[in-house]
This record gives C-alpha cells, sequence and structure tokens, in this order.
C-alpha cells in the first residue's frame, strides 16, 4: 500500500514546472503514444471480429450447416431437436450458354417445399416467386447483371451429362425460365450458384435417387463441431461436412491476420511505454535535491522507488484507460464516421466489390479489451521498474553536497 505521505509526493511531482519543459514533452508523448495505441488495437480487433462474424452470418445463411453424403444406401430423414430441418438435396456443375455470353455454374437441386424453407429464399433480398418447379431455375444477383437478364427471361444450359443420338453422344440442353433473382451477400456465391428443382436437376445430370444427400441446418450453427460429432454418431459410415470444414482456410487466414496484427500494433504500446524509462530517468535527475530531503528526513527507500514506481504506473494507466474510451467509441461509430469521411472527401474506404460487405463491421469484445488493457499496464509496469529502483539508490549525502 502507499502511504499519505508517497501519494503527496507523487502528485507533486507528477505537476510541471518551468523548468521541466522538456521533462512534460516526453510525458505527453508517452501519453499519447500509449493511448493511441491501446486505441488503434481495439479499433482493429473490433473490425477484425465484426468481419469473421458477418462473414460466417453470411456463409451459414447462405450454405447447408452441414451435409451427409452416402455413396451405397439412400439416407434416412430423422428428427431432433438440435436441428431446425434436414432436407434431400443433390448438385452438378453445367455451362449457362446465353447470346454471346457463357458461364460456368453450380447447380444446387432441392424439392418445392423444401426449397421454400432455405434462409436465403425468406429475406428481404430474394426476388421474384419461390414456385421452383420442373424447367425453372433461380440465380443470383451478380449473375443475372452478367448475363443481362431478368426474371421471366429463358436461358439455356448445358449439361456434362451425355444423351444419344443418331450421330453421337452430345450433351443435354434444357432451357430454364428465370423466376427469381437471390442475394446471399456474397457476391462469388451470387456469380457462381443456382438453384433448380431436384427432380429436374437429377434428370439433367442423369443421377439417381439414391445419390442424394442431406442438407442439415442448426437452430446453433456456430456451435458446429459439437453439431458434426453428433451427426457422426447418427451416421456412422457417412461423409460428414460442414460449414466450417468448407471455409477452414478462410478462417485460417484471419486468425493468422489477427493474431498479426495484434502483434504489430502491440509494438506502438511498448514503444511508447518504453519513453516512460526516459521520462522518469530526466524526472529522477531532475528531482535529486528533493530525493535526498526526502531521504534525510526519514524517508526509506523503498517509498522512494514506490513514488517514482506509482509515477510511472499512473501515466501508463490514465493513458491505457483514455485509450480504451477512444478505441471502444470509434469500434461503436465507425460504420458512421466511414460514412461522413467518404462524403466530406468524395472516396469509398471500403468499397463493397473488394470486401464483400456493404458496411464496415465492428464486434466490441470484452475480453479482447482486457486482455490489451492488462498488456498495456503490465508494459509499464515492467519499464517503470529500473528508473524507480535507480531514485531509489541515489546516495543522500552526494545527492546535498553537488546540489
Amino acid at each position: 500500500m502507499i502511504t499519505q505521505l508517497e501519494k503527496e509526493v507523487v502528485f507533486r511531482f507528477l505537476k510541471t514546472r518551468k523548468n521541466d519543459g522538456f521533462l512534460n514533452i516526453i510525458s505527453i508523448f508517452s501519453f499519447i503514444g500509449i493511448s493511441l495505441g491501446v486505441a488503434v488495437l481495439i479499433i482493429v480487433m473490433s473490425v477484425m471480429n465484426g468481419f469473421r462474424t458477418e462473414l460466417i452470418n453470411k456463409i451459414i445463411g447462405f450454405n447447408a450447416h452441414a451435409v451427409v453424403k452416402e455413396s451405397n444406401t439412400p439416407l434416412k430423414l430423422i428428427n431432433d431437436n438440435e436441428f431446425t430441418k434436414n432436407i434431400p438435396s443433390n448438385d452438378g456443375e453445367a455451362v449457362i450458354l446465353n447470346k454471346d455470353n457463357t458461364k460456368g455454374i453450380f447447380l444446387k437441386g432441392y424439392l418445392e417445399n423444401d426449397y421454400k424453407k432455405l434462409q436465403i429464399v425468406n429475406n428481404e433480398e430474394y426476388y421474384g416467386s419461390k414456385s421452383l418447379n420442373n424447367n425453372s431455375i433461380s440465380i443470383g444477383k451478380e449473375l443475372s447483371i452478367y448475363l443481362n437478364v431478368n426474371i421471366d427471361d429463358k436461358i439455356t444450359v448445358m449439361s456434362p451429362a451425355g444423351i444419344q443420338t443418331l450421330v453421337g453422344t452430345l450433351p443435354k440442353q434444357e432451357t430454364f425460365k428465370i423466376i427469381s433473382i437471390f442475394d446471399s451477400g456474397l457476391s462469388e456465391f451470387n456469380e457462381n450458384i443456382a438453384y433448380i428443382n431436384l427432380e429436374t436437376l437429377e434428370n439433367f445430370f442423369n443421377k439417381k435417387k439414391e445419390n442424394r444427400f442431406l442438407e442439415f441446418y442448426f437452430k446453433n450453427p456456430k456451435n458446429i463441431e459439437k453439431h458434426k460429432k453428433n451427426l457422426s454418431n447418427l451416421y456412422p459410415d457417412s461423409i460428414i461436412y460442414t460449414w466450417s470444414d468448407m471455409n477452414k482456410s478462410l478462417f485460417s487466414a484471419l486468425k493468422v491476420e489477427r493474431n498479426v496484427m495484434f502483434i504489430i500494433l502491440s509494438l506502438i504500446i511498448i514503444v511508447a511505454a518504453f519513453n516512460i524509462i526516459s521520462g522518469l530517468t530526466i524526472l529522477v535527475k531532475n528531482k535529486t535535491r528533493d530525493i535526498g530531503i526526502l531521504k534525510s528526513i526519514g524517508v526509506t527507500n523503498k517509498s522512494i522507488k514506490k513514488i517514482f514506481f506509482f509515477i510511472g504506473f499512473l501515466i501508463g494507466t490514465s493513458a491505457t484507460l483514455f485509450g480504451v474510451l477512444i478505441g471502444t467509441f470509434f469500434s461503436i461509430y465507425i460504420e458512421n464516421i466511414r460514412q461522413f469521411i467518404s462524403n466530406i472527401f468524395g472516396i469509398s474506404l471500403f468499397p463493397s466489390d473488394i470486401y464483400i460487405l456493404n458496411s464496415l463491421p465492428s464486434e466490441i469484445n470484452i475480453t479482447s479489451i482486457i486482455i490489451i488493457s492488462l498488456c498495456s499496464i503490465i508494459t509499464t509496469i515492467i519499464v517503470s521498474i529500473y528508473p524507480a529502483s535507480k531514485a531509489s539508490l541515489l546516495d543522500t549525502v552526494k545527492t546535498l553536497k553537488y546540489e
């Protein structure tokens, strides 16, 4: 514990005088450096957390949370409280032929009633009919722009499955009517995926009904590893993959990037914290006479060490708290700030065609803020120990003699 005398000396030494001009500059820059380091680190971590969450929400909103495939026997539908629905599906790759445009496409097939249950169909960004019957197709927004087509237009799709004719085997071609246009929020999906009726798909690709797989949609899709384990118990001989498995490389890259950014930005705090050593060393030099007087009236070396240690600790802690406030404020209103800067300077700071998302996401994580704050304060504590120890070791006689 710090005594009342030590508190008064600490606050007295913190008050700058005219002859402490350079010391004051160092203290200010230490404070600003630590505050900015903490604030920037919180903002970056919040944006990356928000980006990861938004990406997960879009992926699990568009894709099945888990898929179970069986190569030998047809899969049976089951009922369980853990998932909202499980529906049969199948897929295949084809080519769209439309006037002068040719585009590879990944077709996904669903029964009409199952298709109406999909989350992507039941949102505000879905336009058109939900009746996915024979020879109808639902395409993404980007694909409709690329092909220059709209609802009720017709497109020709060519399948790699062959059909026997008098002149040999030719690939199948079918004409589909566009009944709807969807927007998953991910341009890559919108451009490369389309939906058709499951029975139509099986006929189009010469697939058997027994080759269908099951798509599972869970109430809590983020807890996917637990769900995958349960599915493994229900279907021990089947192939099971989840949204996490299909996007493992993407989320691994995001995790690595977040960790690297944390390390790099932490260096800002460390560099700023080391300015405290310079500040406290100059303070000790300027207060040599005061230290000598304090020792002469009976103040112990331990108290002197505590006084200078708490000076560094107060600078670092107050700078950290100020940085937390700034970082939290910017994290909450970062999208408003982005829009303001974009409108003022007429530039796009977060183009949706590059970053997929339409707005700058942010998710404040209390655990991250606590970790960042603790790292900053611990760094401050470490760098404050050396100059405080040097101050306590000053010789009383020599300090007063040369002063």
